[in-house]
This record gives C-alpha cells, structure tokens and sequence, in this order.
C-alpha cells in the first residue's frame, strides 16, 4: 500500500468519524457542518476559477450571498437561505455582464450554495432525517470506494476521457452496484424490510454521485488544477471529498419535493418515503 493510499485512507476514516458524530447529534452541529462545507467549497471553486482577480465584483456578490445563506441556514430558514442563493446568482451574473466574468461566480454560489442547503435540510432535526443521511452516506461512500478500487483492478474503456481519464466504465457499473447495495442494506437494517422504489432511489442517487465527481473533475480540467485545495491530506480539498455527496444530496432534495406531487401510494412504502423526508 503506497504512502499517498495510506495517507487517504486514515484521513477519510477521522473525516467519516466527525462527520457521522455531526449527522448522529444533528441540529445546530450538522448544520453549522453543512454551512462550513459549503463556506470551504465556495472558497475552493472561486480560488480554482480565479474569481477575486477574473471577476472581483461578481466575486464579492458571491461571498455576501454565501455568507447570507450561512445565517440562514443555522437559524433554519431554508426559504430565505434558497432567496439568498437565487439573488446571489442573479447578481453575479449581472455583474459579470456589466465588468465581465460572472459566470463562474455565479456557478459558485449555485453548487456551494445549495450544497449547504441540501444537506442541511435533509438532515433536519428528527430521526427520520438521520435515517436519510445515513441512507445517503451509504450510497455514496460504496460508491466512491468500489468505483475507485474496482476501477483500478480491472481497467477497461474510459467513463470519460476528456474530463477524467483515470474513470472507467467497470469502476462506475460496480460503483453504481456497490450503491444500491448499500441503500438497500440501509433500509433493511432501519425497518427491517423495503419498497420497490428503494434500489431505484438508491441508483439515481449513486449515478448523481457519480455526476458530481466528473463534474468538479470537468472544473478542475477546465483551469488546469489537480486538487481543489491542499486542506484534507491525502484528498486535496473539501470538493474532491464531497463532490458526490452534494449532487447525491441534490438528487435527494430534489425528490423530497417533487414525488410528493405525484400519487405514488402502493409504489413508495413508508420506509422510501421516510427516507428522503417524503
């Protein structure tokens, strides 16, 4: 085992111990978690692009809108936080079209933004949320790991070789396996039994960890970065340990509040609906 795999593996289990400690106590700790990833984020994605000398104005729009949501998030007022980030956006954007740039800017407070947001309201305050976060961390740490090792063991064509030439198709299909396993081990152990949609929300939540690794892969391409910082040894930044877990906690947010519109009774069980906070 090198020194750099040694290195990853003991900072990723402290990591995962703090982080679960955060997730089982909940309340102020796991969002004042949730709002400091999405602070470390947004300071990475805007360091990486280049924002404070590319784009200083939409940058400092950036920085108040986050720093807006942050309160809004610790004092649990998820709609003010979602207002912040839209406007946040908005006046990045229109910064950039009036002294150029802007648009990554406004990329930052989106991603960070309802980074933050997403995880802290699926975690809520009660044991349901527990239950889902807990369902997600499972979902994308076998993810993570199975598309990493079986990736490496087995080789074969390339997920995407533009954006990440060390991701293969074998190391996805088995991550994406690896990902459903988990969710529905999860379900079972927290109510002993499962509906039919659990693999399926366990799927479309690891493929959305999958998608949120090439995607903060494609912004590292794009400006020529290996890592997102140096913050975490052997990880590089809070992005590249986080970047499938945001998007699988998009995913999930995003389900929380659109299949509660559609009449999914005899489909979704109590234990899928308790899950995501349906």
């Amino acid at each position: 085992m090198s020194r750099e795999l040694r290195l990853r593996i003991v900072s990723g289990v402290i990591l995962g111990i703090l982080v679960l400690a955060a997730t089982w106590v909940g309340g102020i700790w796991f969002r004042s978690l949730a709002v400091l990833i999405m602070v470390l984020m947004h300071y990475e994605f805007s360091t990486i692009t280049n924002a404070p000398v590319k784009a200083p104005l939409a940058n400092a729009i950036g920085w108040l809108a986050i720093l807006a949501t942050a309160v809004f998030i610790l004092t649990s007022l998820p709609s003010m936080a979602l207002a912040a980030i839209f406007i946040g956006g908005c006046g990045a954007v229109l910064a950039g079209v009036m002294r150029g740039g802007g648009l990554w800017s406004a990329t930052a407070v989106v991603y960070a933004g309802f980074s933050g947001l997403a995880l802290a309201e699926i975690r809520g305050e009660g044991h349901f949320g527990l239950f889902a976060m807990l369902f997600i961390f499972a979902i994308v740490w076998a993810t993570d790991i199975l598309a990493y090792f079986c990736g490496r063991a087995l080789g074969g064509p390339k997920l995407a070789p533009r954006i990440s030439p060390g991701k293969t198709w074998s190391g996805a299909l088995f991550g994406a396996a690896a990902g459903v396993g988990a969710g529905v081990g999860v379900a079972l152990i927290i109510r002993q039994g499962g509906g039919v949609l659990i693999p399926i929300i366990a799927l479309v939540l690891s493929v959305a960890s999958e998608i949120g690794d090439l995607f903060e892969s494609w912004v590292k391409r794009r400006f020529g970065a290996k890592d997102s910082s140096r913050l975490i040894p052997g990880h590089g930044g809070v992005m590249d340990r986080v970047d499938g877990l945001v998007f699988a906690a998009f995913a999930a947010f995003l389900l929380g509040n659109i299949l509660p519109l559609a009449d999914h009774a005899g489909v979704a069980d109590e234990l899928a609906a308790r899950l995501l906070g349906l």
